[in-house]
């Protein structure tokens, strides 16, 4: 009984480790490829998001923050901003921007815009999942396949492909761990992705309302401060 019970669970094991393992790749190949068409035809995007910042120790707690982002590739430039209106219920301005390589945070608050100068390094991160062909992703992250979602984008429900992506760059992994994606592959867009920062930190990012391919204001990729802002660099 007792072989018997052994070769009863290799053979489950074999099983489920060939045709799962195979299934998967080629759907991973599907979407990846899949990307790689919406990407060429993907311009622009504006979409509200609502992000959610997790603890769960030493005490738990959260942040959430709410605005709307925009993304714009204009042949091989990339511009990204995201306007915060809200900061846990409360109105707090702040508007983060990546243009011409450069990574700036505006706080209203206190009339701050901070230069981050590892923005030009993070491109691939900062746009990751907006316009992001499935040969940008596989330069930057190892990639398995989670299997397909229905998410809501407004009233519409969409069928999303959710990806795991581990980052090839070690220093990158020292901040996060592994993100979670979920693409509508037919637009090149998420509708939600959840960054896992460590064991008790992780952030959840909810996109809907989106549109894609409009006209954009080029000022939304511009900071306007208050007056003469203070002005750090890190």
């Amino acid at each position: 009984m007792r072989l018997s019970a052994k070769l009863i669970l290799a053979t489950a094991f074999a099983l489920a480790l060939l045709p799962g393992s195979a299934f998967c790749a080629d759907d991973k190949e599907r979407v990846l490829r899949q990307l790689d068409a919406a990407a060429a035809k993907f311009h622009n995007t504006t979409a509200d998001f609502l992000s959610i910042s997790y603890q769960t120790d030493p005490v738990p707690d959260q942040d959430k923050q709410e605005g709307t982002v925009y993304y714009d590739r204009s042949g091989n430039g990339v511009r990204m901003a995201g306007h915060i209106r809200t900061v846990n219920g409360k109105p707090i301005t702040k508007i983060y921007t990546f243009n011409k390589g450069v990574l700036q945070l505006y706080e209203k608050a206190i009339n701050q815009i901070t230069i981050l100068r590892a923005g030009g390094s993070a491109e691939g991160y900062l746009v990751l999942g907006f316009g992001a062909s499935g040969k940008d992703l596989e330069a930057k992250w190892d990639i398995r396949y989670l299997g397909s979602e229905m998410l809501k984008d407004g009233n519409t429900a969409v069928k999303t492909e959710k990806l795991e992506l581990v980052a090839k760059d070690p220093a990158v992994r020292k901040n996060i761990a592994r993100v979670v994606i979920w693409v509508d592959p037919d637009r090149a867009i998420s509708l939600k992705q959840t960054f896992y920062e460590n064991s008790s930190e992780y952030r959840d990012c909810f996109y809907f309302n989106v549109k894609l391919n409009n006209r954009q204001d080029d000022s939304v990729y511009t900071i306007k401060p208050d007056g003469k802002p203070n002005v750090v660099t890190r």
